[in-house]
């Protein structure tokens, strides 16, 4: 449905909505822009350049003789070590990013990230390899927690859905990067072809490092601890090009304000907030299932095995094989880019459902056709199966890929935000542990029927999406903070909003006055 659903009844979100001078024509606004892609959006590139070392990686013959021609279950340890240093990291992550900041949160899991990054390029055997992913993985959801809380909280409400959303398309950049790399270092006839990717998996790191203090901090954070001041400036310069007498700034921080003392006043800011009411229970479970359905609904096949997807239709060449996954993901970051420049068009329940059954029906067309080329040894069959892997793109990244970021920030309120983004990491890096360690046993096993598990999962995953998903689109941060929760609640931070456009309304009529005056 075009135009994102009922339109909110909030005086910011209608004050943003009607601005008619757009972001690249504000020299604020659009340098802070400029900086959230080195400093923010970027994060994600790691995520996409580990899923293609990986998978790039199986596909040279020195990384193989390396490491033993890994199969089954050691394939998948090698794989798997990251999201399960992911997993460890995960419940410390609020201790810094509530208590010191967003910026420092993402410092400090860039600067683990290249620790790691540093002691895989120069593994020395298998072990040393799979605890240095095991340390990219501690540092990596510090990093992407902090990032996506801070592009949610720092964007004009305008543009906040499309920036959360180029958040996860960056994970294609590092794909890219990573399988272009991995192509090229295939020449080489040494273990230098797999530890040039190895080292250059850092540089997403280094550029958060050097650029993300020049970035402003949360003002929301700034507002939690009493920091209002700041807060205020902040708003001001970036929100209001430096007006101070901007209107929309003083609703905008009204409102804030009156959301994090009704936040606050009701959370202990623990991990026990996250299920001391229904409406919280029912936060984390749609963020503990997204985690689970960003990560099992296929995509970890594609992304980690494809070599082992392929060789099931008869392509065992290694360089069409590296060739076909370059492809892949470039075509994947057009599909992920695109799918986030139209996320203010469309619902979001659209989207997701939309999404989730393109992804059944591309796993049931491409589970057929795999099925026949083995029974037959079809090669019509084997390339409608290469054209399914690359159909399954669009419809993941129209839902999971363009709204995971965009949905978390705005079902979670600011007390819990970092915790809610944690779980769902949690969930996420805890399915893709087990998918890496389970993918290869299964295709090695039981061969194509193994697809056949996942059609039948994401009929599961639909039907979860269509009765659980709520409507969070047209609507501000502040607003949603009160979606599942109690009348009282909801009705002081609507009598304030009350306050704000009056006083916003009280404004108007001032200017009109003293206009008319003048014109007298």
């Amino acid at each position: 449905m075009v135009g994102g659903g009922p339109q909110s009844d909030n005086v910011i979100h209608r004050m943003a909505m009607d601005d008619p001078i757009p972001w690249w024509k504000k020299p604020h606004l659009r340098n802070m822009y400029l900086l959230l892609f080195p400093c923010v959006i970027g994060i994600e590139m790691t995520s996409g350049f580990d899923s293609q070392i990986i998978n790039s990686a199986q596909l040279l013959p020195a990384w193989k003789e390396y490491f033993g021609h890994p199969t089954g279950a050691y394939s998948g340890i090698l794989a798997s070590a990251l999201p399960l240093g992911s997993v460890i990291g995960l419940p410390f992550i609020p201790l810094i990013n509530d208590n010191f900041g967003r910026r420092w949160c993402i410092m400090f899991g860039s600067c683990i990230m290249i620790i790691g990054t540093f002691i895989q390029g120069f593994s020395k055997n298998a072990p040393m390899y799979i605890i240095a992913r095991a340390i990219i993985g501690f540092g990596l959801p510090y990093a992407i927690v902090a990032g996506s809380c801070l592009i949610g909280e720092l964007a004009y409400p305008k543009e906040r859905p499309i920036l959360t959303s180029l958040f996860n398309a960056c994970y294609f950049i590092g794909a890219i990067v990573a399988a272009g790399c991995t192509y090229g270092t295939q020449r080489i006839k040494n273990d230098w072809s797999w530890r040039i990717p190895s080292l250059l998996q850092m540089a997403p790191s280094l550029l958060q490092v050097i650029f993300v203090f020049l970035l402003p901090e949360s003002p929301r954070y700034l507002m939690s601890k009493d920091r209002l001041e700041e807060a205020k400036n902040m708003l001001i310069h970036y929100h209001a090009e430096g007006n101070a007498d901007s209107e929309f700034v003083k609703a905008e921080i009204a409102e804030i304000k009156v959301t994090l003392e009704i936040e606050l006043e009701h959370s202990k800011q623990s991990w026990a907030d996250m299920i001391r009411t229904a409406g919280m229970r029912r936060r984390v479970l749609i963020g503990s299932l997204l985690g689970l359905f960003t990560q099992l609904s296929g995509n970890v096949v594609i992304s980690y095995f494809l070599g082992d997807v392929l060789k099931l239709i008869g392509y065992t060449d290694p360089s069409f094989q590296t060739k076909y996954n370059l492809g892949n993901q470039c075509w994947s970051l057009v599909c992920g880019v695109s799918a986030a420049l139209v996320v203010m068009r469309f619902r979001r329940r659209t989207m997701y459902l939309t999404g989730i059954f393109s992804i059944l029906a591309v796993y049931v067309g491409w589970t057929v056709c795999t099925a026949v080329f083995i029974a037959h040894k079809n090669p019509v069959a084997a390339k409608f199966s290469l054209f399914w892997i690359y159909a399954y793109s669009p419809a993941y990244n129209l839902c999971f890929n363009a709204l995971t970021y965009t949905y978390l920030i705005e079902i979670f309120p600011y007390a819990q935000r970092a915790r809610g983004i944690a779980i769902f990491q949690f969930w996420g890096k805890a399915a893709q542990f087990f998918g890496t360690n389970v993918n290869p046993i299964g295709t090695q096993a039981i061969g194509w029927k193994y697809l056949l598990v996942y059609c039948c999962w994401i009929f599961v995953e639909a039907a979860l999406i269509w009765f659980l998903w709520p409507e969070t689109s047209n609507r501000s941060l502040e607003e949603l903070a009160f979606l599942f929760e109690n009348k009282e609640d909801l009705a002081q931070l609507q009598q304030k909003r009350v306050e704000t456009e009056h006083g916003v309304g009280e404004l108007d009529d001032e200017k009109h006055a003293v206009v008319h005056e003048k014109q007298v």
